[in-house]
């Protein structure tokens, strides 16, 4: 992780007050990246220099350049210019001469790329393993998948190698990973964001999607790279609804009989969670028939579109036998017993099903669904790729079909350190919509006010944690055993330091509020059933114990605190800017 945030709030405050400037930050940056130069995450990093090139000078107005210095990844099937792009497939590799239309746009606004990301070959999966390059590893738990086909993006975010990063989706690749990393996953609203400079899956369906910690960094990057583009057959211009999304809102979630869940228990109660969250929230849930949602996701691979998936790749296929990965080659090669007759018929269907899900869009104003049903081991993954990948499709395939826009948010951890995602659906241009529901899910303030309190809040308790009580590490079941939800990142005050406690066990960190030379510490807000409180503060040893911390935004709330004296002789870790990548550190 990084040991210093990455998101924009953070990195934009800093740049203004001079505490950071781009060029250190980037620095750092390629410090932690060349220091593996084996990387997985990365098929191809840009060289530091140009990396540093890159970086506008800064100008009188910063609304010229939003972004500037913030550091991004690039899935490698959009183009970077003088980059190559291999969409996982080396034999397919060329040098773009120009980036894409959305890397170009990011760029005019002052972000800089650093590398360009691992995927599934041809974004053709759900699961992150199908690349000659290797797999990411999960940092939650290295066994698990890290989520496809976007699966270099969201680790690269996850790991703190950059604030932001794009993938694509076509059938939940931003959205996939997005659940087993605990990031934010927008797609679009297809054509919001042009797909020029990428090699299209299917051209038709296919999106440019964005990861990022938080919907406050989503949204300031969509405003950056959405644009209507002339040269893009398949861009729109946009057309949002009028006013603000209503509140409260009206929720729909699958009927209880449509909901599945793969035999895993702890995705179906993490899924109840993030339900009773909503209603704490005071919005109304209504169970609605999901079933033209789940048929029209099966059209994607057991109808016509596989056909569309040959066409992007057909030439290549046929001049370069071999050169696919072996599960790719059976999937997108299975399209060529697929005849015209089958794509009218597809088409035909699709018209059904999408008529039929337009209704629920009167009784409800947004759709939430799990974003996955379970999560999968890589050697499970490995032994079954086709059934296992079709499975984490279940809630997301449907989405580019029925024209819908979506957004993925954390919403718990499972016992195993791998992160849970909800996601939220809406018709096409609600982006901006679900994007505030989403940071209303997570908690998030707006730049410069406290995080906003819930409904009924006296049946919740707020807490801070920065150490083993963190998603997926030792100590978090004692949270989750207790129905504890993670509810958003946060980081202190600059007023703390962090120590790594001697003779701790499990190791833990002592967070400790000073007069001077204080750091800014991350931490995540968590919120705990008032009941069940009691016991869990018990379960504290001394010299830790709960006191009121302050945040970067000035707002106070409870989390775990040390005695001073219990630092005498321990290791001062605030340089690693939290316990996260303090542990890192210690892995290389």
């Amino acid at each position: 992780m990084a040991s210093h945030p990455l998101d924009l709030a953070a990195l934009q405050s800093d740049y203004r007050s001079g505490l950071r400037t781009p060029e250190k930050v980037l620095s750092d940056l390629y410090d932690r990246i060349e220091a593996e130069p084996n990387d997985p995450t990365w098929i191809h990093v840009i060289p530091r220099t140009s990396a540093l090139e890159r970086v506008p000078s800064p100008g009188p107005a910063s609304s010229d350049a939003p972004l500037r210095g913030v550091p991004f990844a690039v899935k490698d099937n959009i183009d970077v210019a003088g980059v190559p792009t291999t969409a996982a497939c080396p034999d397919f590799k060329y040098t773009p001469t120009a980036s894409a239309f959305v890397v170009d746009r990011l760029v005019a606004a002052g972000a800089v790329p650093v590398g360009k990301t691992n995927l599934d070959q041809f974004a053709t999966g759900l699961v992150g393993v199908r690349s000659p390059y290797g797999i990411p590893r999960n940092p939650f738990n290295s066994e698990y998948i890290p989520g496809g086909s976007s699966s270099g993006s969201a680790v690269a975010v996850a790991r703190g190698l950059c604030s932001f990063a794009l993938g694509t989706d076509t059938a939940g690749s931003g959205r996939v990973p997005a659940a087993f990393l605990g990031l934010v996953g927008l797609k679009p609203t297809r054509g919001l964001l042009s797909t020029r400079g990428v090699v299209p899956a299917c051209r038709s369906l296919d999106c440019v999607s964005v990861f990022t910690r938080s919907c406050g960094d989503a949204a300031q990057v969509l405003a950056a790279a959405a644009g209507y583009d002339e040269a893009d057959p398949y861009s729109r211009k946009a057309a949002p609804p009028h006013g603000d999304a209503p509140w409260p809102p009206r929720i729909g979630v699958p009927r209880r009989d449509q909901r599945e869940f793969f035999g895993n228990a702890e995705a179906e109660a993490l899924f109840e969670r993030s339900i009773a969250r909503w209603t704490r929230l005071g919005a109304s849930i209504h169970e609605i028939d999901f079933s033209p949602f789940r048929d029209a996701a099966r059209l994607l691979y057991e109808g016509a579109w596989v056909a569309e998936r040959y066409a992007a790749i057909r030439n290549f296929v046929e001049e370069h036998p071999g050169s696919l990965h072996p599960v790719t080659e059976k999937i997108v090669t299975g399209a060529r017993k697929l005849t015209a007759v089958d794509a009218f018929e597809s088409e035909y269907r699709l018209a059904a099903l999408r008529r039929a899900s337009e209704a629920v869009w009167s009784e409800i104003d947004v759709l939430l669904t799990p974003t996955t049903g379970t999560a999968y081991r890589v050697a499970d993954v490995m032994a079954d790729p086709i059934r296992l990948n079709s499975q984490l499709g279940y809630y997301t395939n449907f989405m580019n079909l029925l024209d819908l826009c979506g957004l993925a948010v954390p919403a718990g951890t499972y016992s195993c350190g791998v992160h849970f995602g909800v996601t939220l659906v809406a018709p096409a241009f609600h982006d901006d919509r679900i994007l505030a529901l989403g940071a209303r899910f997570l908690g998030e303030a707006a730049p410069g006010k406290a995080l906003p309190t819930v409904t009924n809040s006296d049946s919740v308790v707020r807490l801070a944690v920065c150490g083993a009580h963190l998603s997926g590490l030792s100590l978090n079941s004692q949270l989750t055993e207790r129905g504890a939800h993670l509810i958003a990142a946060a980081q202190t005050a600059a007023e703390y330091r962090l120590y790594a406690l001697p003779g701790a066990t499990p190791p833990k960190p002592g967070l400790v509020r000073v007069l001077r030379d204080g750091v800014s510490i991350a931490l995540e807000i968590w919120e705990l059933p008032v009941d069940r409180y009691g016991d869990f503060v018990a379960l504290i040893p001394a010299p830790l114990g709960i006191g009121r911390l302050k945040l970067r935004d000035g707002s106070l709330v409870q989390g775990f605190v040390c005695e001073s004296a219990a630092t005498e002789g321990a290791r001062d870790i605030s340089e690693f800017g939290g316990w996260r990548s303090y542990l890192a550190s210690q892995e290389r």
